[in-house]
């Protein structure tokens, strides 16, 4: 863990930037007393989620392409 003191943190962030990404938290401190963290976020995965993924367990059945019937085309005001 980095302690820094607000003043440091704000003139230098940048240069504590590379050290937070390699998993590093920042303590920030005003007068040498902690009042904040800043911790890195968690790695979002490189590759994206396949579409489509759970394809084989979707059944849409021949009914749900049918026209709907008229009571519910009234009750949408359509």
């Amino acid at each position: 863990m980095i302690r820094l003191n607000i003043h440091e943190a704000k003139t230098n962030l940048s240069k504590y930037l590379p050290a937070l990404e390699a998993g590093e938290t920042l303590l920030l401190c005003k007068r040498n007393v902690p009042i904040a963290e800043i911790r890195p976020l968690p790695k979002v995965p490189q590759k994206p989620r396949p579409l489509g993924a759970d394809r084989d367990r979707i059944v849409i059945h021949d009914s749900f392409f049918d026209p709907l019937p008229e009571e519910m085309l009234r009750d949408f005001g359509a």
